[in-house]
């Protein structure tokens, strides 16, 4: 899809005023032609994981509208912080998705949060489409038609992670420890299930609430033991570090690895040289798609550089865009168009290629493995 020219094509101003439309299926927005065309927006904005999303997304609005806007008319965002937790989305879903203004939805940015709201999204007499840049579960496949996502699932991370460890590290053994939680529990299943594939052994698999902060038992069972030969963290970054910190500490020195989820490790200094993680996105990534968006995003954020949840983010605000541009303020018609961007219609973004299936994932997403290097995250060389 040549977004620049979709985006780039302009209409006549729509005449003032909304037609009616019939049948409950078909309702939308009905808004005048000057006004706004209004994006939602929802993550855990409080905290340092949602902070790309959001400033991607702004980037992405803010391009748009200096080049003209969409059908003449500029974009909007309206932006809820959901603190990455389930009730508060679904209270955020049904705003927007009541909101008929809304045109779409960007998000939500965990497994978790995205899973809860999808009913409200797809539910009711006027759904509304949401875009997850980074939910990996598998169990968001197929929860509805307004549901897409532009990452991998968690059956790809999982399986990039078991490839990694047994291949390139050459571990035989593993030692894991998850977060109980939606991302955490699929992690875990699917490294486990590939990794005992290649013939390697699962030493242990232990795990972890947000509030357990002593891991001693873990640790100490994993250096009495001596038999791992790497620790796999599936979870997010605040549990890589705790296990991180803890296991230097204890004098375990043994290669750890994890997820996406464990994105800003980097941040923790020294001690976090040498982790490895799957990504749908690192800045090194090849295409003039992705120069051009970094050169803006440092630019515009003194320069800062965005992480796979900001590319995602900025991915989708694009797709979203594009789909008004062809199909107006419908939510009906918008999602038809986003589900068009398929193998035959394909989107090159910055993350990559995204084709949607019918189930509103990309099967041919591919993960990259990238290393904490000098407090930056970088793409692992093979060893």
């Amino acid at each position: 899809m040549d977004l620049t020219r979709v985006l780039g094509a302009r209409v006549r101003a729509a005449a003032a005023g909304c037609a009616v439309l019939v049948g409950a299926a078909l309702l939308g927005s009905c808004s005048s032609a000057d006004s706004p065309v209004r994006i939602g927006i929802a993550g855990p904005f409080s905290q340092p994981r949602g902070q790309s999303m959001l400033l991607a997304a702004r980037l992405a609005v803010r391009e748009i509208n200096e080049s003209g806007g969409i059908r003449g008319r500029q974009l909007e965002l309206i932006e809820r912080d959901d603190s990455a937790q389930t009730s508060v989305a679904i209270a955020i879903a049904q705003y927007f998705r009541d909101s008929t203004d809304v045109v779409a939805v960007i998000g939500h940015l965990t497994s978790g949060t995205t899973i809860a709201a999808a009913d409200i999204y797809n539910g009711g007499r006027n759904p509304v489409v949401e875009i997850s840049p980074s939910a990996s579960n598998p169990d968001l496949t197929g929860i509805g038609r307004f549901t897409f996502r532009v990452c991998a699932t968690d059956l790809v991370h999982g399986t990039a992670l078991a490839n990694f460890a047994f291949q390139q590290l050459n571990a035989r053994t593993a030692a894991i420890i998850y977060l109980n939680d939606d991302y955490g529990r699929g992690i875990l299943g699917t490294f486990s299930q590939d990794f005992l594939g290649l013939g390697g052994t699962i030493i242990s698999a232990d795990p972890v609430l947000p509030s357990l902060r002593d891991l001693s038992p873990y640790l100490e069972r994993i250096q009495r033991s001596g038999r791992a030969q790497v620790i796999m963290v599936a979870g997010d970054r605040a549990t890589a570090s705790q296990v991180l910190r803890q296991a230097r500490a204890r004098g375990i020195n043994l290669p750890i690895i994890g997820g996406d989820g464990l994105s800003g490790i980097e941040g923790d200094g020294p001690i976090a040289e040498g982790v490895y993680l799957t990504s749908n996105y690192l800045p090194e990534m090849p295409g003039e798609a992705n120069q051009r968006f970094l050169q803006a995003y440092a630019a515009a954020y003194n320069g800062a550089r965005p992480d796979h949840r900001g590319a995602g983010a900025y991915d989708a605000l694009r797709l979203i865009a594009a789909a008004v541009e062809r199909a107006g303020t419908n939510r009906e018609r918008v999602r038809d168009a986003l589900a068009a961007v398929n193998a035959d219609n394909p989107y090159e973004g910055v993350t990559g290629r995204i084709a949607f299936d019918d189930r509103g994932d990309v099967p041919d997403k591919r993960v990259v493995i990238g290393v904490v290097r000098s407090g930056r995250i970088t793409l692992a060389e093979s060893r």
